[in-house]
């Protein structure tokens, strides 16, 4: 019987795919150098040992390099020969979560197969009654030989908006979706509106976008791996966007002795989790913790014991006394179950540790069942959570949004006030506003204390002043100090200066390179309507007639005429007419390339600030 007789059709091919991804210089053959590469790119030199002793346990013939044949014969062992311990089995498991693409040119990307399968599932059970997905073939998604029915199915831009919904609810007023109608399909006009709207709709909400166009997405089949990193950011920001003392005042019950409310506002929702999960660890009676979702959960015993503490008449904890690693988890899966948790993630997930999908996996816990007692309304009065700046202000949440969506490497803004108290994270974004302002000799990116936190903040202070902005009063000190006013009269500052600088680069023909002024905004918008033959003017960008949001849908008609639909346009008389026309005015925007960091509710409300960005955001794609 021939090696390859052993084996399923569908091992085989996995089997060759994983091949080639070790045999980056198409030999046909594995060298040491190839080897060392993918031990480093796995992370997994410290786990496996000397390289030496693992290219000897395939190299059969000792000829320095593992050939197709000796590959299979390992392969062979690895599944019958009880060699399943192997240190090459832990390599080839890694690295068959990956599937290899080649991309334009020569560039190789990589995505986990895995978590394709379990996104489009996740997106199957959260899209499972939308019926114009059904009907347009976009839902439920089928997982191909080559796993990419997602990357098909997002070729049009309506199963990513639609999911963009779930993600954070009316981020997208549908009525600016192009939609096929009857048997006719949509033209690439409409697909390229389509994606555009989804690209700075998810920039809108702090999706990082770098690399990823309408083009990418359309052809998705074709980067697969910019497609799962989209997607993966829209799950996880699904999931975790409860994660936080506004939705859950009872996560207060996680303070641990000596800390107060600020150290637990500081935490990301992933350490939030954390913390969750060992408060009912601890409870349980459990000497287990956890500090990742990868290696320390994929034994299931941390995940049995999480479900038996929080719903005890539910969830059993048989699943510790099963020596076998697979059956545990899937009992673990059973147990989720129970208390409607959805099943995207498979027990080889959590055996292989996965960490993005057993983050997933735990938040949809959490979100299904807490187990943490309600806080009473003097309790929360009694720390301090029913004041009114605690939580997400509007203008804290725009500039976050805006922040995150800048792309910037190994950065992410959870809170405003927190994040930005070191000083690290004020100037990276400063250095990109303006590249090269920072001298970052001069930074301690690691500021272990309050001086060097002081220090980092008074230089951001004055390179504020480089930039001519207004910080009379306002020293390093309070940034440090959490002075939220300040701080967002700095980052408002900022916000407009790389808004202001970005539309006079773009305007160019308009402006002649001169800084762009309120007034210049307000001739110009008034010019663009009048020229479209439209009557609505605005006096200023704080004129409280523009609450009826009827002179920005003039404007957009003014850019674009068949961007906007009549039949969805009123008066704005009334206060839901306002607010229905302000989401489809900031959808037309966003379909038409602009990229929108506010709020319906902002445009109603006529706030200054958010008004200025709405209108320059038009202005720079006009």
């Amino acid at each position: 019987m021939s090696k390859e007789s052993k084996f399923k059709s569908k091992d085989f091919v996995e089997f060759k795919r994983v091949f080639k991804s070790f045999d980056t210089d198409g030999s046909g053959t594995i060298d040491k150098k190839e080897m060392a590469k993918v031990l480093g790119a796995l992370k997994l030199y410290d786990s496996i040992g000397k390289l030496d002793d693992l290219m000897k346990e395939i190299d059969i013939n000792r000829d320095g390099v593992i050939s197709w044949d000796e590959f299979l014969d390992v392969m062979v062992q690895i599944k019958f020969g009880g060699k399943s311990n192997s240190a090459f089995n832990k390599v080839y498991d890694k690295q068959k979560q990956h599937v290899i693409t080649t991309g334009k040119g020569a560039t190789k990307h990589s995505f986990a197969i895995e978590e394709m399968c379990a996104f489009s599932e996740h997106i199957n059970h959260c899209l499972r009654n939308d019926k114009e997905l059904k009907k347009a073939g976009l839902i439920p998604i089928v997982t191909d030989e080559k796993n990419l029915g997602l990357c098909h199915n997002v070729r049009d831009g309506l199963l990513l908006a639609k999911f963009i919904n779930i993600a954070v609810p009316d981020t997208i007023d549908e009525r600016a979706l192009n939609k096929p109608k009857g048997q006719k399909s949509l033209s690439l006009f409409q697909v390229n509106e389509n994606m555009n709207l989804v690209i700075n709709s998810a920039k809108g909400i702090g999706v990082k976008t770098v690399n990823i166009g309408a083009t990418e997405l359309a052809e998705g089949a074709s980067h697969p791996h910019l497609v799962l990193g989209l997607v993966w950011q829209l799950v996880k920001l699904q999931l975790l966007n409860s994660i936080n003392l506004k939705a859950h005042p009872e996560l207060v019950r996680l303070l641990e002795e000596g800390e107060d409310l600020e150290d637990l506002l500081r935490l990301p929702p992933e350490q939030l989790l954390l913390r969750w999960f060992n408060y009912h660890l601890k409870n349980a009676g459990s000497k287990r913790r956890v500090t990742n979702f990868s290696g320390d959960v994929k034994d299931s015993e941390c995940y049995t014991t999480l479900l038996h503490q929080i719903a005890p008449g539910t969830c059993d904890d048989k699943a510790l006394g099963m020596s076998d690693k697979r059956k545990r988890a899937q009992r673990v899966l059973d147990n989720a179950k129970k208390l409607d948790v959805e099943p995207f993630i498979t027990a080889n997930d959590i055996c292989k540790g996965n960490a993005r999908l057993n983050l997933a996996f735990t938040a949809a816990i959490f979100n299904q069942c807490p187990g943490l007692d309600p806080m009473e309304e003097e309790e929360l009065e009694k720390i301090g959570l029913l004041e009114d700046d605690v939580g997400d202000s509007r203008e804290e949440r725009a500039f976050r949004m805006w922040m995150n969506s800048l792309g910037l490497e190994d950065f992410y803004i959870n809170n405003l006030y927190e994040d930005c108290a070191d000083g690290v994270q004020l100037l990276k974004v400063i250095d990109a506003v303006e590249p090269g302002i920072v001298y970052w000799k001069k930074v301690y990116m690691k500021p272990s204390n309050k001086f060097k936190k002081v220090a980092n903040q008074n230089y951001a202070v004055l390179l504020g002043k480089q930039l001519k902005f207004s910080l009379v009063g306002i020293a390093g000190q309070d940034f440090v100090d959490r002075k939220k006013k300040l701080l967002l009269a700095f980052v408002w500052q900022l916000m407009r200066h790389h808004t202001l600088k970005y539309l006079a680069k773009v305007q160019q023909k308009t402006f002649g390179g001169k800084t762009v002024t309120d007034q210049m905004m307000v001739d110009w918008a008034n010019s663009k309507v009048a020229k479209a033959g439209r009557t609505s003017k605005m006096k200023s960008l704080k004129d409280k007639k523009l609450k009826s949001c009827k002179f920005f849908l003039d404007l957009l008609y003014a850019v674009q005429p068949k961007v906007i639909d009549e039949q969805y346009v009123s008066e704005g008389k009334t206060a839901e007419d306002r607010l229905l026309n302000a989401k489809y005015a900031i959808s037309v925007a966003r379909k038409l390339g602009a990229v929108v960091f506010c709020i319906p509710e902002d445009l109603v409300d006529v706030q200054y600030k958010m008004v200025l960005t709405f209108v320059a955001s038009i202005m720079a794609c006009a």
